[in-house]
């Protein structure tokens, strides 16, 4: 049998070689005898049918020269053949013995040309599709036009149409000579996209347990068409519905049927044009676990083991829930995390089922412990304008300590709160060296922008329009200043923060301040300096001269440092602020209309924040605390000039609360809870017209240009409508609950969409104060994070509830209005 498959080999391939060979005129050349290959010498070489490539480049490729040796009938010209095949510019090679002359053969190449492309255009689609195939197609003008080009562009266009739901797209490429170019084609795609057909049924067969509904709610990018599902897609994508089908059955999993299967699926068009799915699915039996042991463990017992595991026998099984408790749980403790901790970098755990009876499975929990790793070195690429120091300086993995995954996760996070990188891109990569026990650890960031200017101009009240310039450095270096080589074009990468702002109106009003913050004061522990002075000068004009006025001068200066207990998310500031207020008949001051007042206070402010980035955050929350005491004057002197040293308290609570609700978290829920309290130390002492608080609108404040002021946003309402009097109120709580969406989420332009629903008020005494009579509102909105503009954004509030006037202020009925937003708000 061998004998003659190899004899029928032979008799194809010379017959296939015959055909590529011509013998020219067989009386001047003879016969060539394919029993017994004679050898010849290549007397010349020459090309014919080319009229655009060059025949001495055609000879080389061959790779046949003047003078060498040759067998014909051989495999030489065989090979010859190939190699100019290959090439992909010719459609068809043939080679003639022209003539022979003693020992010497005369070969001669026929070659046609495949045409290049000039052009290409498309028929029956609109531009904007023609548009986004062009970038698919990738068709370039001068390629060589082959069988394979017009398969994978007729094949990539019809690709694209099935992906958007039109099973019955037709796509043909026609090609036509050019008129001006000379061998080259221009390629006409005509597509016949037909229409889009739906999905009208996804029926399933052999589920008893789990209902067809409960299945399809499993298949997010496969869905059958509803009149009441106006946003829902129902266009079929092959590559989404098998991946659908196997999300059906990791639910099946997921609930105990770990045997689940499909046995058939079929897809096919019904009568009217619309499509219909068929999924037969064998459930199997329904499982649970029964008995699990420990092997291998000696750091800690099973029963400290099965707590943090969290199992217990006759839970129903489902082996991913099984691995989440064992490897990485989101939500809480896991196996691997209670050990890793600890140092155990090179644990292992493997979960056998050792026994599978009836409906019962009993797991076996294999431990190698291994050795605790303990850091050696620990580096940082990708800073191109960060210092080292200053993101080594964050973290909680530190030379010499043992290896805990928690400190790992914590300094990513402190990495990502820093707002100078990508949080996205923030890679945290673990070397371990099993032969002496340590771990070498090596983060990688990607820069972003991080320094905000603003040049924006606005309506500020009885001063008409405002003009703002403002420069905000978040990654300064006061340390590179001293040298112009690092003004590039400003010095940066030190983690120092500089921010000067300027708001102007002529002669009329003008506001000034400047502030400088130190996070690592003195480089060796998390205690910030900050200092800031400010100067703000209002002026009323007739007739050439100042009428009314106020200059406002002050300063700050506060340190804080990160705190150890309860845990170290906590931090601790002290503030000294002094402000001298120079009336000139100012009316917004009431009492204080003429003279000096000064106002010299202490704010203490204990906060925490969990949140894992500052963007988008999608878990965490923040709280902070804050005092704001000036000292009690009148309780030493009741008979002093109350109006030259102003006294109150203040007390300031937020809260604000993320929550991840999909799994790649791109669906947040926030939560958040303010209050505000300004009151007097004596009774009979009313509170002073500074550190009000003023509610409604966008949160961005108005005329009033009094230093401590609080604008705090009440969307679906007139800016500072929910105020008692245009001084503004002395206490006032706000719930806001907001769902967000991360739409994108590229540090150039993070941008996320909301919805939200809030309600607060204000009150001019405590006697009014009535912490559940609240103005409510809801309403839609958008964010989008530039980095050299910062948080932009806007909404529209409906607001539910009637407001009162306030004397400049009129009522404000029940209804919408559009709110502009800058700037990321605190409340």
């Amino acid at each position: 049998m061998i004998k003659y498959f190899w004899l029928f080999l032979f008799v194809f391939i010379t017959t296939a070689a015959s055909a590529q060979v011509n013998l020219g005129n067989q009386s001047t050349i003879g016969e060539l005898d394919y029993n017994n290959p004679k050898e010849y010498r290549i007397g010349a070489v020459t090309v014919s049918g080319a009229k655009f490539l060059d025949p001495n480049t055609l000879i080389s490729i061959t790779g046949l020269r003047v003078g060498d040796r040759i067998k014909l009938p051989g495999e030489d010209l065989g090979k010859a053949i190939h190699k100019l095949w290959e090439q992909g510019i010719l459609g068809n090679v043939e080679v003639s013995i022209t003539k022979i002359e003693g020992d010497q053969v005369f070969l001669d190449f026929f070659l046609t040309e495949r045409p290049r492309l000039s052009r290409f255009d498309f028929s029956g689609i609109k531009k904007g599709q023609a548009d986004a195939l062009r970038d698919k197609i990738k068709l370039i003008r001068g390629k060589v036009v082959t069988d394979a080009l017009l398969s994978t562009t007729k094949n990539t266009v019809r690709n694209y149409y099935l992906e958007k739901g039109y099973m019955n797209a037709k796509v043909n490429v026609f090609q036509k000579p050019d008129s001006v170019l000379p061998n080259s084609v221009v390629l006409n795609i005509a597509v016949d996209k037909g229409n889009k057909v739906k999905i009208e049924e996804i029926a399933f067969e052999g589920n008893e347990a789990i209902s067809d509904k409960k299945l399809r709610r499993k298949m997010k990018k496969t869905k059958e068409k509803r009149p009441y599902k106006l946003f829902t897609a129902s266009k079929f994508n092959r590559p989404l519905y098998e991946t659908d089908k196997n999300s059906v059955i990791e639910y099946y999993n997921s609930q105990g049927y770990r045997d689940a299967t499909i046995v058939s699926d079929s897809v096919y068009m019904r009568p009217n044009g619309k499509l219909a799915i068929q999924i037969t699915v064998d459930e199997g039996r329904k499982y649970f676990f029964r008995d699990i042991t420990w092997t291998g463990n000696y750091i800690y017992d099973a029963k400290q083991l099965g707590s943090v595991l969290g199992l217990k026998k006759g839970d129903v099984y489902n082996k991913e829930e099984l691995n989440k408790r064992l490897q990485y749980n989101p939500n809480g403790s896991d196996v691997s995390s209670l050990y890793m901790d600890d140092g155990y970098l090179f644990f292992q755990i493997d979960p056998v089922e050792v026994l599978v009876e009836g409906d019962s499975i009993d797991i076996e929990m294999r431990v190698r412990e291994g050795a605790q790793a303990r850091i050696k070195e620990v580096t940082v690429s990708g800073n191109t304008k960060t210092s080292d120091h200053v993101i080594l300086r964050e973290l909680y993995t530190i030379p010499g300590q043992k290896f805990s995954r928690s400190d790992l996760i914590r300094s990513q996070r402190e990495i990502a709160t820093l707002g100078y990188f990508d949080p996205e891109q923030i890679g945290m990569n673990p070397i371990p060296n099993q032969e002496d026990g340590t771990v070498d650890i090596k983060y990688t960031v990607t820069e972003k922008p991080s320094d905000q200017i603003t040049l924006s101009g606005g309506w500020g009240g009885p001063y008409g329009i405002v003009g703002t310039v403002g420069l905000v450095l978040n990654n300064f270096s006061l340390r590179k200043a001293g040298d112009l080589r690092n003004w590039r074009p400003i010095p940066g990468g030190d983690g120092q923060r500089l921010a000067l702002n300027i708001q102007a109106n002529g002669l009329r009003y003008q506001s000034y301040s400047l502030s400088f913050t130190e996070p690592w004061l003195g480089g060796r522990k998390r205690n910030s300096f900050s200092v800031g002075i400010n100067r703000t000068v209002s002026r009323i004009i007739s007739n050439g001269e100042e009428t009314q006025g106020i200059r406002i001068n002050g300063g700050s200066v506060s340190l804080g440092r990160r705190l150890s207990w309860p845990d170290n998310y906590f931090s601790l500031s002290h503030s000294l602020s002094y402000n001298q207020y120079i009336s000139k008949n100012y009316p917004i001051f009431g009492s204080y209309q003429d003279g000096t007042f000064n106002s010299i206070s202490f704010i203490n402010t204990l906060s925490r924040s969990s949140i894992d980035q500052l963007t988008f955050p999608r878990s965490g929350s923040t709280l902070s605390l804050s005092v704001n005491l000036t000292p009690p004057y009148s309780l030493f002197d009741a008979n002093r000039d109350a109006q030259r040293w102003i006294e109150f308290n203040k007390w300031m609570f937020d809260a604000s609360f993320f929550t991840a609700l999909s799994r790649k978290g791109k669906l947040v829920l926030n939560t958040r809870a303010h209050f505000g309290f300004l009151g007097s130390y004596r009774r009979d002492q009313p509170v002073g017209p500074v550190e009000r608080f003023k509610l409604g609108g966008s949160g961005l404040g108005g005329g009033n240009i009094l230093v401590g002021t609080e604008y705090i946003g009440l969307r679906g309402y007139e800016d500072e409508s929910v105020s008692p009097s245009p001084q503004g109120g002395v206490a006032y709580n706000k719930f806001v609950t907001e769902l967000r969406y991360l739409v994108s989420p590229n540090p150039q332009a993070t941008v996320f969409v909301l919805g939200f629903a809030e309600a607060g008020n204000n009150v001019g005494s405590y006697q009014q104060y009535n912490p559940f009579k609240l103005y409510r509102s809801a309403g839609v909105g958008a964010r989008i994070f530039m980095a050299a503009f910062g948080l932009l954004g806007f909404d529209y509030g409906w607001g539910f509830d009637k407001v009162p006037a306030v004397p400049n202020v009129p009522s404000t009925k029940p209804g919408g209005m559009f709110h502009f937003i800058i700037g990321q708000q605190i409340r």
